[in-house]
């Protein structure tokens, strides 16, 4: 079946009426491109320039679309107008042709275009060289190159030139698209370590707080009333000073920025206070004397002793809690050890979100340690159920180390995934 081409732009279709009514102009006027008498002489032989022109003028129409079929029609009109008198207009349109071809036209036709005009340019130079034997020849090899060759260069020039456009253009969105995909990768990460920030910061005074008004509210004792009310305003203060460092922290200006990351040091004011909320800590035992770890490091060590004493505050059962930090084979280790309570203990609770495991478990990973928390193989003095939380973390620069393991079974220790203690 045979397929019609596509209507053609309007701009197309304004070159082919130009050059058709220039040429009728030029027909009309006598302006010819040849002197002498045409070569099939009639008795209305400048009529005869009219069916190339013509021709011609509707291959414009197809400059675009039908990029060959119009080159191949402009070409059969071209040689045709020769044996006429000839029109200016007939050469100025296969001229567009020829450029069309190339920018339009597939690509392997646009490399190959140049290279063929410029041969049919030096071909027809000598050929008129070899039959005039007259220097006057190069002038219409001249004006042959200029009919044929400079279009399609043109032609093939200005694509190139569209083509690495398209290419730059490209390039320039997928690296917009990389940025914005680093951008929001980084924005998520921040949020997970303002989240991580935030809920290690206020999880534990709120945690004492809550414990310590259930009490006074459900004991009929004014001094046990009195130490519940004293802790819980040492909580609030201690939390809102916490909450107003992290704010400014967070409206200050980077070269200004006040440091609230705590360090290895603090560990025994941590636990000073764990005990003052009425957390039996037992043993602690600090890491041994040594270069301190890096700051990521000592973070980390921190916030996953806050957090395990903050979760055996809130959820464990009465007992001695051991809190042991040591270093082994380049590793800083932390081991939180505290009494279990039955999965449905009478009384009030605090809820738990799990949001505590998961953070302990991404600080860990984050370092290129590993982490496990679950019950230890055993019961403790008095048979009570004791649970544990351990983590290990490389002293190392921890960026792009191997990741680290989370446990969700059992593992060697005889330890496993458990819920939000």
């Amino acid at each position: 079946m045979l397929r019609l081409p596509p209507r053609p732009p309007r701009f197309d279709v304004l070159i082919a009426l130009s050059g058709l009514l220039g040429g009728l102009l030029l027909w009309g006027l006598g302006l010819h491109t040849r002197i002498a008498a045409p070569t099939v002489p009639t008795d209305n032989s400048a009529a005869w320039t009219l069916l190339p022109l013509a021709a011609t003028a509707g291959a414009e129409l197809l400059r675009r679309s039908w990029t060959g079929c119009g080159l191949a029609v402009g070409t059969v009109a071209l040689v045709a107008d020769q044996f006429t008198v000839g029109s200016l207009a007939t050469v100025l349109m296969y001229t567009d042709l020829v450029y069309a071809a190339a920018l339009y036209g597939p690509p392997a036709r646009a490399r190959r275009l140049p290279a063929v005009t410029g041969l049919v340019t030096v071909a027809v130079t000598l050929a008129l060289l070899a039959w005039f034997r007259e220097p006057q020849a190069l002038l219409v090899g001249l004006v042959v190159g200029v009919i044929f060759f400079g279009p399609a260069t043109t032609g093939a020039m200005l694509r190139n030139h569209r083509e690495a456009a398209a290419a730059a253009r490209l390039r320039a969105e997928q690296t917009a698209l990389l940025a914005e995909m680093d951008r929001v990768q980084a924005v998520t990460d921040e949020r997970a370590r303002m989240a991580r920030e935030l809920h290690d910061l206020v999880a534990g005074h709120l945690s004492a707080i809550a414990i310590h008004s259930t009490a006074a509210l459900s004991l009929d004792d004014e001094a046990t009333s009195r130490r519940a009310l004293g802790v819980i305003r040492e909580n609030s203060v201690a939390g809102l000073a916490e909450m107003r460092r992290l704010i400014e922290v967070l409206r200050a200006e980077e070269t200004d920025a006040p440091s609230v990351a705590p360090t290895l040091d603090g560990l025994g004011t941590l636990v000073e206070q764990a005990r003052a909320n009425g957390l039996d800590v037992r043993r602690f035992t600090p890491p041994p004397a040594g270069p301190p770890p890096p700051a990521p490091v000592g973070l980390a060590a921190y916030r996953i002793v806050q957090e395990s004493l903050t979760n055996a505050l809130k959820h464990g059962a009465p007992g001695p809690v051991d809190a042991v930090l040591g270093r082994a084979d380049g590793a800083l280790t932390v081991r939180v050890v505290s009494p279990l309570g039955p999965p449905a203990r009478p009384g009030p609770r605090v809820p738990g979100s799990g949001a505590g495991l998961v953070g302990m478990r991404e600080r860990a990973e984050l370092l290129g340690g590993s982490f496990a928390a679950g019950p230890v193989g055993g019961a403790g003095t008095g048979g009570e159920r004791r649970g544990e939380v351990r983590a290990v973390l490389p002293l190392g620069e921890a960026e792009g180390g191997p990741r680290g393991t989370v446990s969700g079974q059992a593992d060697d220790d005889g330890l496993g995934d458990t819920r939000e203690r």
